[in-house]
C-alpha cells in the first residue's frame, strides 16, 4: 500500500535520477569544505560528477516515460522495436534517415523514417517509449533541446503537424581515383 497517489509516485520516479545526481554533488561540496587530505579532493571530484549527472537526468525526465497507451517499445542493441495492436516494427539507429513527430492526433506519434520501408510510427505514450531518448540521442548531430521541446509540444512546434526534429545529412559519394 502506497501513501502517495500512482501520479505522484510517477513524478517522483522519473526524477529521481536528477535529485539522487544533485545529493551527490551537495555531499562532494560538504567533503570539500569540510573533509581533509584525500576525501576532500574527492569530494571537489564529485561536485562536477555529479553535476553532470544531473543535467542527463533532467533531461531525459523532461522527455517522459510512456506507459499507459498502445503497444511496447523496447531499445536493444542498436534496435527499436515497436509492437502494437495493429502494426509495428524494428529499424536499426543506422537506418534512420528522419525523425518526427507527428501531432496531429492524439496521442501524438513518433515517426521513423527508414530507407526502402514503410514509416515506423510509435504511439508517445506507448509501454516503455521513454527509452527512445535514449536512442535518439545517439543520431549524429541530433540537438536534445529540440527534441525536448518537439515533445513537451511548445507553441514553436506548430500543433497539428509533423514536427521533422532531425535528419540524416546526405552522404557525398567520391568517385573512385584509379592510379
Amino acid at each position: 500500500m502506497s501513501f502517495l497517489r500512482p501520479d505522484a509516485t510517477a513524478l517522483v520516479a522519473r526524477w529521481w535520477g536528477a535529485g539522487f545526481s544533485i545529493a551527490v554533488a551537495l555531499i562532494g561540496v560538504y567533503w570539500g569544505l569540510t573533509a581533509f587530505g584525500f576525501v576532500r579532493w574527492l569530494g571537489w571530484a564529485l561536485v562536477p560528477l555529479g553535476l553532470v549527472a544531473a543535467i542527463a537526468a533532467a533531461q531525459k525526465a523532461r522527455f517522459g516515460a510512456g506507459g499507459g497507451g498502445a503497444g511496447v517499445v523496447s531499445v536493444d542493441e542498436g534496435r527499436i522495436s515497436y509492437f502494437g495492436p495493429t502494426d509495428g516494427g524494428v529499424v536499426a539507429l543506422d537506418d534512420i534517415t528522419r525523425l518526427s513527430l507527428d501531432r496531429r492526433g492524439v496521442p501524438h506519434t513518433w515517426r521513423i523514417d527508414r530507407p526502402g520501408q514503410p514509416a515506423l510510427t510509435i504511439p508517445n505514450d506507448a509501454e516503455g517509449a521513454g527509452a527512445l531518448f535514449d536512442a535518439f540521442v545517439t543520431l549524429p548531430g541530433l540537438s536534445i533541446e529540440t527534441l525536448l521541446v518537439a515533445r513537451r509540444g511548445a507553441p514553436s512546434t506548430a500543433p497539428g503537424q509533423i514536427h521533422v526534429i532531425w535528419q540524416r545529412a546526405p552522404t557525398a559519394i567520391r568517385p573512385l581515383a584509379l592510379h
